[in-house]
């Protein structure tokens, strides 16, 4: 292994002009409106003054029940970019991008929404307390077995368990290409024996806290593709990667169903959610590993700016919007309204919220981390 796969150095990847692969961000929008399509048009709710959302789209439910999977992709892409994000950075710079990434959106939609089901709509998705609406503040209420304000946050406290397991590679030296392919392979392996050990119980609670069974093949199979990209192909990188995107569709395949029965009342088939989930993979391989990773084009960049807020804001804030608008006008012009207003609201977080207050936030606890290590 050549000195420059043994460890990250600190030279930036470049794939564009601005060292971003800006495909990607036309993925997360992509992978972000199916799951709004998913949530509005085939999830139980009854905000169409339907009893599920599937009667009022009885068609077209048939294809947004698999949207979903679009937080599959983002796990992927979570992999993918995590590693490239702190490659040559140190831990304080790490900890600071994740913490301005994360948290000033992240705040406006805990802060939005929880006024929407405190004190305005009547019949609001969770049943919460002001108490529990501030432990939202902390992204960490998923530790406590505490209710989001909206559902979709649980996918951030996957993603914090994640940056956390980067947080200790890179404290322990072990961000090299070769510690990260290792970890990249034992991490899902490890967690499907155990997943297979405690199917049910106590266990089963642990497991899925502590490792992610379900999701770790997802964010490995992300880092794979990164050292792929940035270091270059061997037999043994696509063997994890195969093994991490086999994983993680034998787990996909296995709840994919069960959750579409439940939330939606169509019950698909297991293979389906297995080729959604090699789709995935093979999507950001391509955007990635091709000459594709070098396109870039006017809109990209804003696409993948509103993405995170349009997720955060879309779901809760989206049923009570549909509720009222649904009475008075057509369906479609319903869906792509609220689509559009809620579209609206994320950019003007973004413009607002995110491009001031995320870089000061980010460099604030750069430099509060960095102050206290020297002092130490």
């Amino acid at each position: 292994m050549s000195n420059a796969e043994s460890q990250f150095s600190a030279e930036k990847t470049v794939a564009g002009h601005d060292g971003r692969i800006a495909l990607i961000d036309g993925i997360r929008l992509i992978a972000a409106i199916l799951v709004v399509l998913y949530h509005y048009t085939a999830w139980h709710h009854d905000r169409w003054g339907t009893v599920a959302a599937v009667e009022a789209w009885p068609r077209f439910a048939h294809f947004t029940m698999y949207g979903n999977m679009g937080v599959q992709l983002f796990f992927i892409i979570s992999g993918f970019v995590i590693l490239l994000s702190c490659y040559g950075r140190t831990k304080a710079r790490y900890l600071g991008s994740r913490v301005g990434r994360l948290y000033p959106a992240y705040w406006v939609g805990v802060l939005l929404t929880g006024a929407l089901v405190l004190f305005v709509w009547e019949k609001p998705g969770p049943t919460l307390n002001g108490w529990e609406v501030l432990m939202n503040l902390t992204m960490f209420q998923g530790a406590f077995k505490i209710e989001n304000v909206d559902g979709v946050y649980w996918t951030l406290w996957s993603e914090l368990r994640f940056y956390i397991l980067i947080l200790i590679l890179m404290a322990l030296k072990w961000l090299t290409a070769s510690r990260v392919l290792q970890f990249a392979f034992w991490w899902p392996v490890i967690s499907l024996v155990f997943f297979l050990a405690f199917p049910e119980g106590p266990g089963q609670v642990w497991v899925d806290q502590l490792l992610q069974p379900k999701y770790a093949g997802l964010f490995t199979g992300g880092m794979c593709l990164f050292l792929i990209y940035k270091f270059g192909q061997s037999w043994q990188r696509w063997a994890v990667l195969g093994t991490s995107a086999l994983i993680a569709a034998y787990h996909t395949g296995i709840y994919g169903p069960h959750e579409a029965k439940e939330f939606v009342g169509i019950e698909p088939v297991n293979f389906v959610y297995w080729l959604i989930v090699l789709g995935c993979f093979s999507l950001l391989a391509v955007v990635t590993l091709t000459p594709l990773s070098r396109i870039n084009f006017p809109g990209l960049k804003t696409a993948g700016a509103v993405t995170y807020p349009l997720y955060l804001l879309h779901q809760v804030i989206g049923w009570w919007l549909i509720g009222l608008f649904s009475p008075l006008l057509p369906h479609w012009v319903t869906l792509l309204l609220v689509m559009t207003l809620i579209a609206v609201a994320a950019w003007a977080i973004n413009r607002w919220v995110e491009q001031p207050y995320g870089r000061k936030l980010a460099k604030g606890v750069e430099n509060a981390l960095s102050r206290r290590r020297r002092a130490d």
